[in-house]
C-alpha cells in the first residue's frame, strides 16, 4: 500500500446548504480514497496512509450528532495505526477538525477555520495549506468554485513534492443533482493526467454548462423573429419536428442540455448560446 500522499480541503457553505472535499495528488484515482460528503451531515477526507474506513465511520458519527472533534477523537482513538493517518473533518454546524499523524512524511500538517479544514503530507511546505485556507476564506461563489479556486493556489505555492498525477471535486447539496433526485451535486474526478487540476477545472466547466443554471429573470423571451430563428437552426442541424418546442427538446437532449430547458416560450440564454454555435454537419 503507498501513502495516499495529498492536499485537501473540506470544507462547507451553511447558507447555501453545501458541503464539499478537493483534493490532489500523486496518486492513480485519489477521489475513490479521500473523499466522502453527505448533504446536511458533513464530510470528510481521509489521507496519508489512508484508512478508507474513516469516511463512511465519520459521516456515521456525524449524523449521530458528534461534532467535527469528537468524529476526529473517535476514529483515531480506535486505530492502531493513527500515526500513520491525516484526517479532516467538517460537520452540519460548520465546525472542523484536522488531525496529523506523527509518523506522516515532511511536510505534514493541518489548519481549520470556520467551516473548513485544510490538510496535506509529502508537501513541499507549509505554504500549500496556507494558501487552500487563505483563498477559501477569501473567496465568494458556489461552493465547487471556491474549493477549485483554493486547489490551484494550493498548489501555486508549492503542491505535493512529489508531483501530481489526479485530483477531485465532490460537492453535496440537498436535492442538488441531476434532476433534483440527488443529493450530488457536483462529482468530478480525474484519475491520471499530467494536468489533474486543469483538467479538473475544464471538466467543471462542462458540468456547468450542462448541469448549471441561470436565473429566470436573465431568460430570453422567444418572439416572433427569434422562434423563426430557432425553427432554421434546429432544421439545419436535423431538428424538423412540426412543433417547434418538440423540436428543441430533441435537439437539447442529444446535447445533454435538457435540464436548462423548460419550453420553448422563454429560453435560457445558456442554450441559445450553444445552439447557435452548432453547424449543420457537412
Amino acid at each position: 500500500m503507498l501513502p495516499v500522499a495529498t492536499y485537501s480541503l473540506c470544507a462547507c457553505d451553511l447558507d447555501r446548504g453545501e458541503w464539499g472535499v478537493v483534493v490532489q495528488s500523486k496518486f492513480l484515482a485519489v477521489g475513490s480514497v479521500v473523499s466522502w460528503a453527505e448533504a446536511e451531515v458533513g464530510c470528510v477526507a481521509t489521507q496519508a496512509w489512508a484508512n478508507p474506513r474513516y469516511g463512511p465511520e465519520g459521516l456515521a458519527l456525524l449524523r449521530e450528532g458528534r461534532s467535527a472533534a469528537e468524529a476526529v477523537q473517535a476514529l483515531v482513538g480506535a486505530d492502531d495505526g493513527r500515526d500513520d493517518r491525516q484526517l479532516g473533518i467538517v460537520d452540519a454546524f460548520g465546525g472542523s477538525a484536522t488531525f496529523t499523524g506523527s509518523a506522516c512524511f515532511d511536510w505534514a500538517g493541518g489548519r481549520t477555520g470556520p467551516g473548513w479544514a485544510a490538510q496535506g503530507n509529502i508537501l513541499v511546505s507549509g505554504e500549500t495549506v496556507d494558501a487552500l485556507a487563505l483563498t477559501f476564506e477569501t473567496s465568494s461563489g458556489p461552493l465547487a468554485d471556491r474549493l477549485l479556486e483554493a486547489l490551484a493556489s494550493g498548489e501555486a505555492a508549492g503542491g505535493d513534492r512529489r508531483g501530481r498525477q489526479s485530483a477531485a471535486v465532490l460537492v453535496v447539496r440537498r436535492g442538488g443533482g441531476y434532476g433534483g433526485m440527488s443529493d450530488v451535486a457536483v462529482d468530478l474526478r480525474v484519475d491520471d493526467h499530467p494536468e489533474p487540476i486543469e483538467e479538473l477545472a475544464r471538466l467543471h466547466g462542462l458540468h456547468e454548462l450542462y448541469f448549471g443554471s441561470t436565473p429566470e429573470e436573465d431568460w430570453v423571451t422567444v418572439d416572433d423573429e427569434l422562434r423563426a430563428e430557432l425553427r432554421e437552426r434546429l432544421a439545419a442541424l436535423g431538428y424538423e419536428a412540426g412543433d417547434l418546442g418538440e423540436a428543441f427538446r430533441a435537439w437539447a437532449g442529444t446535447e445533454n442540455l435538457e435540464d436548462r430547458v423548460n419550453g420553448v416560450e422563454r429560453i435560457d440564454p445558456v442554450v441559445l448560446a450553444e445552439l447557435r454555435k452548432r453547424r449543420a454537419p457537412a
